[in-house]
Parts: structure tokens; sequence; C-alpha cells
């Protein structure tokens, strides 16, 4: 937990050994825990974050502060930060479901994560039987496995299917009887593996076709929750008014990202590009004669 609060700390403002030895004194006093520890072992602690959890904290000798320097990989930073809180809640709490209240109804797959990343670490190659939504056929797979994707409380696998040595997403949902080989492969250009999701709302990464300036108006109440949550990365604020939130972005205009769109109902509005705002109006037609309008 002692490397917890120096992370926090480091978060809020590059400071010195001396402040954030000070700050742990308050916290110990808070918590009523001793985090307080020698030179040495702050030493040890500030090593560890960096080894451990992956967080490149730097030590500026000209001003005596340490600081984290994210070089543009702060949303990364965010997420370890929040998954740290949340450890130290649940480390701290007994008897926590009488406190957090967690979805019933989980996504499946997730048995398999250990098994994928052990084999995405090694680079070993895996065999599955995949089906498809609404089908009781499966497939046997063979696939070198890159990375794994989170997108609306479900896993995705990214591999290349070595029937047609094309890269591929599969839901961890549908796939079933994994199997680890002994036969290894070279990990490809990782960057380029997930430049192909740069444009993406969820997991569709069709190359072929270019992603789009999407232009969209939401009230000023959706509004809110758009800023604390934007929807991608390259969301960009245009007008934030008393009328309306009005953002850009460049994305695939995807059935997911449609989808998204219909979940804010009237909240939002498309302004372009005119191809999204057709999908749009005849989903909602649809919507509406289901109701005899």
């Amino acid at each position: 937990m002692r490397r917890n609060y120096i992370i926090e700390q480091l978060k809020k403002k590059p400071s010195s050994k001396q402040e954030i030895l000070e700050y742990l004194e308050i916290k110990s006093v808070n918590d009523d825990n001793n985090y307080t520890c020698s030179e040495r072992t702050f030493d040890r602690d500030i090593k560890k974050i960096r080894t451990i959890h992956k967080l490149p904290i730097e030590y500026k000798k000209s001003r005596n502060v340490y600081l984290i320097d994210d070089d543009g990989d702060s949303a990364r930073s965010d997420i370890l930060r929040e998954t740290l809180d949340l450890y130290h809640i649940i480390s701290k709490v007994e008897n926590l479901s009488n406190f957090i209240l967690l979805e019933s109804v989980r996504p499946k797959g997730t048995a398999n994560l250990y098994g994928l990343v052990h084999a995405i670490k090694n680079h070993i190659r895996i065999k599955f039987d995949y089906s498809g939504y609404g089908s009781t056929y499966c497939s046997h797979k063979q696939i070198e496995p890159y990375f794994l994707k989170e997108f609306n409380n479900r896993w995705y696998l990214i591999g290349k299917d070595l029937k047609d040595n094309e890269v591929k997403t599969f839901g961890l949902d549908r796939l079933s009887d994994l199997e680890t080989t002994k036969r290894k492969f070279s990990m490809p250009n990782m960057e380029e593996l997930k430049n192909r999701f740069k444009n993406s709302y969820g997991i569709y990464t069709n190359l072929e076709k270019e992603p789009e300036e999407v232009m969209l108006s939401f009230t000023p109440e959706k509004g809110v929750y758009i800023k604390s949550l934007p929807l991608h990365e390259s969301q960009e604020i245009l007008v934030d008014d008393d009328n309306e939130l009005r953002i850009k972005l460049r994305v695939y205009t995807s059935i997911d990202f449609v989808m998204e769109l219909l979940s804010h109902g009237s909240h939002v509005k498309v302004l372009k590009p005119a191809s999204l705002i057709e999908i749009l109006k005849a989903d909602y037609k649809k919507a509406l004669a289901q109701y005899g309008a």
C-alpha cells in the first residue's frame, strides 16, 4: 500500500523525497497504519514501482524531485492508478458485498485469460474451437496470439489465423477447448498491429475502408457524461455551452459505433457525415415501425 501512496503523491505533482515521506506519514495517521519507511526502503520502492507497476518514475536532479514521465501515455497511468485504488479498497474492507453491488451477469470466456496471456507472452501457437453467434457449428482454429482487447465488458483475442494468414478478432465467449501447442512463432511489429485499432470504436478494423470525420451534437445534460468519459481518444470539443456539446471524432463508422449512437437516443444528433445520418434515420424508422408509427 505504501507504493500506492507514493504513486498517488506523484500523480498530484512532482515531489522531493522528503515531501513523499511526509505524505506517507500523513497517510499513516489517517489510515491508522504505518507507511513510514527509511530512505533505503524508499529507494527500493521506487525501483519496484518502475519494474512491477511499469510506471516511468524519473528523478530530476536539477529540481530535486521525482516525477512520473507519462510520455503521452497518461491514459494507461490513470487506468493503473484506478486499479491500484480499487485494490486498496478491496484489501481494507471486510464483507465487501455489503458495500459494493456488482453485476450478476458477466461475460463468458474469462476462464481462458490466463492461458492466453501465457501463450502471448511466450510466443506459443494455440488451438481452439470457435463458434459464431447463433450457430451450433464450431470451426477449429490454429492461431498465433498477439494481444487481448477489452470492449464493453467483453474480451477479445487478436491473432493470426494460420488457415489464411489473416489477422482476426475472436470473442473469448465463443472460444472453447483452448490448447497450447509446442510451436513457437515470431511476434510481428506490435505498434503496427495496435495501430489497426487507432480509429476503431470497439473491435472493428476494416483497413480497406478509411476512417471518417464524425461531428456530433449532444444535449448539455448528456454532454456532461461525454466529457467525463470520451467516446474515442480522437474526441475533440468544438462547442460547449448551454445549448449543446459539439464534438469531432475520427473513427470507422462501424456497427459498434452506430449502436453506441443509437443508445443515446434523442440526446445526440449526427451532424456529419451524411452517410452516417442516413444509417441512423433508417434505424429510427425501423424502430418506430415496430410501434405502428
